[in-house]
């Protein structure tokens, strides 16, 4: 564990390397987040070796299936994480874009222009991926960036960060552009989220007693989301076939990401034609059902309980209720959700934009899964986290989310009077 003074010195490296990373030209940048896919590729068995290291002690501390899923790296996700680096790599930078320019009536030329924050902490559990997401982002965005990951992913992440210095190195970046916290201890945790000198904003990424801890801790901003509290309305006029397709994928595909959906709402209309259908087709894909036993014909579904709504199971779980129409489902979301990710299935556009304009969520979606909760299907590349804040930054946070702006005033010996 590092101590206080150490801290104090690595939170002092990091704003003399946001002052360095500011100057370097968006090339040199991109080659290095193209060199730092490349080391990936080409050290693959030792972060393979190391991942299964990270998941032997995971399974002897029982940790469950979606939080192995979640720590798990394959060559599927090696080859994504080279695949997401060089997207981010390919992307225009955010720094310097110009948002708005205007010329007032005495002839001062104001344009408004994108600029680094600074130096941002990210704290984050588990996936070892999102150490690979936020180092490149907060590169690409010229940010220094001090990483803290979990115990979990510890060794993982460690031989990643190998690979990445050693194309900070090759390129000839700043020193301390991307420092590591490598403890796996909370105490550092603490120190980080109050460092107000040294840190512009932290962004935490993990399950709700993480960020509930950071918030609660933290004197630097933060932007962050609590739980993936993600809803599916089946609403009276969707399509079954569309329903069952993507109520499935929204679960299923990975059921241990925020993006996940926990709760189905069934509006009544629709349960009286397709509910029994609906359902024993979600059971005969190996979804534990969650819902009033006597509403349904199936001897498979488990009793729900209040508990049941409002919890992020993060596994092949579903809670299910039949709600007497749109205004019900909206209510229900309402007073249980996360204000996350929440989706319709509906053929009918009014009630679509009903729904849209009376949630609050981040992300709101109409016949897709909620799996798409995600910055790389957002054309981002990738995303530091799903943001639930409604200042600054909200939804994906990519790149172009890790920037502020100045204003820039050019006159001709403008003198006001």
């Amino acid at each position: 564990m590092k101590n206080k003074f150490s801290m104090l010195t690595v939170g002092k490296n990091a704003r003399n390397a946001a002052l360095a990373i500011s100057e370097i030209s968006d090339a040199l940048i991109n080659s290095t987040i193209i060199r730092f896919s490349t080391l990936i590729r080409e050290n693959k068995d030792k972060i393979l070796k190391a991942n299964e290291e990270d998941i032997q002690i995971a399974i002897y501390n029982n940790a469950s299936e979606a939080f192995i899923d979640r720590l798990k790296l394959n060559e599927d996700r090696i080859i994504s994480l080279e695949s997401v680096l060089l997207d981010i790599a390919k992307q225009k930078s955010p720094v310097g874009q110009i948002l708005e320019t205007s010329v007032r009536p005495n002839g001062l030329r104001i344009s408004k222009v994108t600029t680094p924050i600074g130096v941002i902490g990210v704290i984050f559990e588990s996936r070892p991926n999102v150490f690979c997401d936020a180092a490149a982002l907060c590169l690409k965005s010229k940010n220094a960036s001090i990483l803290k990951p979990g115990s979990d992913a510890l060794k993982t992440v460690k031989v990643l960060y190998d690979q990445l210095e050693l194309a900070m190195s090759d390129m000839k970046m700043p020193e301390n552009c991307i420092q590591i916290l490598g403890s796996g201890s909370r105490e550092e945790v603490k120190v980080l989220v109050n460092m107000v000198d040294y840190v512009d904003v932290v962004i935490p990424r993990g399950g709700k007693s993480l960020v509930e801890f950071i918030k609660n801790e933290a004197k630097v901003p933060v932007f962050a989301h609590l739980e993936g509290i993600v809803h599916i309305y089946v609403h009276e006029k969707a399509e079954i076939d569309v329903t069952k397709a993507v109520v499935l994928n929204s679960k299923s595909r990975r059921p241990g990401i925020c993006g996940a959906v926990e709760t189905l709402l069934i509006d009544k209309e629709f349960y009286n034609r397709y509910g029994n259908e609906l359902i024993d087709f979600l059971i005969t894909q190996g979804i534990e059902i969650r819902a009033d036993r006597d509403l349904f014909n199936n001897n498979s579904i488990v009793s729900i309980t209040e508990n049941d709504y409002g919890f992020e199971f993060l596994e092949k779980i579903l809670a299910v209720k039949v709600v007497d129409g749109i205004d019900c489902a909206i209510s229900h979301i309402r007073r249980f959700g996360s204000n996350h990710t929440d989706c319709i299935l509906t053929e009918d556009k009014a009630a679509c934009d009903l729904f849209f304009k009376k949630l609050d969520s981040s992300i709101l979606l109409c016949n897709a899964s909620t799996q798409f909760a995600d910055g790389g299907e957002f054309g981002f590349g990738a995303e530091i986290g799903i943001s639930t804040n409604k200042l600054h930054a909200r939804g994906p946070i990519g790149a172009q989310h890790l920037v502020s702006f100045q204003y820039h005033v050019n006159g001709n010996g403008t003198l006001r009077t």
